[in-house]
């Protein structure tokens, strides 16, 4: 195997990282006596109080965690350079695909496929968890505290997540975040062997930690490292599609499993496909782009000449005006503040509609006359007719333009909400209305997640594109805090027309700014897009 190849399946302390490694599968694997001692009642183990198998466990995941980021830390730390400005990446924006990418993007597929898993499964455990322990639901009106809890606590975690992960990965590497959100994806899979629902919250806030940073992280680095020319439908087509994927298998591996091994197996099932994610780090790349801003440029083009790259130094630009950051992170400066405030906008905007209409449309269908055959029915046709318009726009964000894609995308989500507040509840009667306003709905959401996210990746500078990118997806997440929130203190499902006019207002506003301060992005070097930004912004 080449050196090129051998290189960056190294680690800065493997020793301690193997180690930590070892210690967390350990940690996890000893939680698993007790769960099988319950196998006579069906796995439940609410009220049971953890042996001393699963506290020494927790205490080797704890420490496991600890020696395997200190494994991950770079020896030369220190804040990223900004020698990038005057340097080109020629070869990974010019060159065509080779097979050391694709051989890049299936492991990337992979990785967020599992990834996806992880928050797919709290539709799929709530049921169970609910009837354990006596939670409030629609299936158990009469309970005590409310199973909403359960996704409030996972959607949070993901929105600190996005954030500490965009962080972590402007600091120790992309790569390196990624093996660690892998293996908190191995030891947060206890969540399974939890006997108290407050240890399942917790784990769940865990969970959601790890599962939140991933996508940015990942998009930061296939931005850094896809050719220009085929960057955009290719992030967007993993983005989007790789999560419809993961929702179907958590479906059926729930249908499966469960009926078997309670709905303790679907947190049990993230060992071995966390082991599986961290295996995947053989064939995923450090970005050169990172190497390069921290003073790694030998490494960088060792990596570089596997994908056919080169560096190529050209003049260095103009500083940027003395008060372009003032007081403010690089990506609300002068002239990422636009771009930045209306991609939040858009996606608290698409977290609102994701958690508070896509979330509850099937409860919302039955209250309204429909049986749960027929709703499902119909919103399974809505989701099937949806998937053309969703590969459509894919192809446009990558082959036409990025800018007009978003927002396209997101007029036609403002368009079917407002369809909904303007027909009210009467619309349930025009079954082919009621399709034609699902459509974009039930598909767009995850499409606009996508759209954004990869939007982002590509517009922020390489000091802070992780943290930018990380930033619009825990914006997407705290509008699903939010009014997740709201039904918890409600105790009542959002109707359609509510959750309608809530993602309306956001959408609107985030279009209008995003189309007075975008700029387009296909097939353009990152370089060439950053500084299009810092240009806009110097006197003349």
């Amino acid at each position: 195997m080449t050196d090129q190849v051998t290189h960056w399946k190294r680690f800065e302390h493997p020793t301690a990282f193997w180690l930590g490694t070892i210690a967390c599968v350990v940690g996890v694997a000893l939680h698993l006596p007790m769960y099988y001692s319950t196998r006579g009642m069906h796995y439940r183990m609410a009220g049971m109080r953890p042996d001393a198998w699963m506290i020494t466990g927790m205490v080797l995941i704890a420490a496991g965690l600890v020696s395997a980021l200190y494994g991950l830390l770079p020896r030369r730390p220190g804040e990223l350079g900004r020698i990038t400005a005057g340097l080109r990446v020629q070869g990974l924006d010019d060159a065509r695909l080779r097979p050391q990418h694709v051989a890049m993007l299936l492991a990337v597929s992979i990785a967020i496929l599992i990834d996806v898993m992880k928050p797919a499964a709290l539709a799929f455990v709530a049921p169970g968890m609910t009837r354990e322990y006596d939670l409030k639901a629609a299936i158990n009106p009469h309970g005590g505290l409310p199973a909403a809890l359960l996704p409030l606590c996972g959607i949070s975690g993901t929105v600190v997540g996005s954030w500490l992960w965009g962080v972590l990965a402007d600091r120790i590497g992309r790569r390196s975040s990624i093996i660690y959100a892998g293996l908190l994806f191995v030891t947060t899979s206890i969540c399974g062997a939890m006997p108290g629902f407050t240890w399942n919250l917790v784990m769940c806030f865990l969970m959601g930690i790890g599962a939140g940073g991933l996508l940015p992280i990942t998009f930061t680095l296939l931005a850094e490292t896809v050719p220009a020319r085929h960057r955009g439908w290719l992030m967007v087509l993993i983005g989007g599609g790789v999560a419809d994927v993961g929702y179907a298998l958590t479906s059926w591996l729930a249908g499966v499993l469960t009926p078997e091994y309670s709905w303790r197996i679907l947190w049990l099932i993230g060992l071995p496909t966390g082991i599986v994610f961290i295996a995947l780090s053989r064939w995923i790349p450090e970005s050169p782009r990172f190497l390069i801003a921290t003073g790694q440029r030998a490494e960088a083009e060792r990596i570089m000449s596997h994908f056919g790259a080169a560096v190529v130094d050209e003049p260095a630009p103009a500083p940027a005006p003395a008060n372009d950051r003032a007081a403010l992170p690089e990506f609300f400066s002068r002239s990422l503040w636009g771009p930045s405030t209306a991609l939040i906008v858009l996606a608290v905007g698409t977290g609102l509609v994701t958690y508070g209409f896509q979330l509850w449309i099937p409860t919302n269908l039955q209250h309204l006359g429909f049986t749960s055959v027929n709703s499902d029915y119909l919103v399974r046709n809505a989701s099937l007719l949806g998937l053309p318009v969703a590969v459509a726009l894919t192809a446009c964000y990558g082959l036409w333009s990025s800018k007009r894609s978003i927002l396209i995308a997101s007029a036609a989500l403002t368009l079917s909400l407002i369809g909904f507040v303007c027909f009210g509840n009467s619309v349930v009667h025009n079954h082919a209305l009621l399709t034609v306003l699902l459509i974009i709905p039930l598909t767009g959401t995850a499409l606009i997640t996508a759209l954004t996210v990869v939007y982002a990746s590509e517009i922020y500078p390489t000091v802070v594109r992780s943290r930018g990118t990380g930033l619009i997806a825990a914006a997407g997440k705290a509008g699903g805090v939010a009014i997740i929130a709201m039904a918890v203190a409600a105790a009542t499902t959002p109707s359609i027309v509510t959750t309608a006019i809530v993602g309306v207002v956001p959408f609107a506003l985030g279009m209008l700014i995003f189309t007075r301060t975008s700029r387009e992005t296909r097939s353009r070097r990152l370089e060439e897009i950053s500084q299009t930004g810092l240009d806009a912004v110097r006197p003349g």
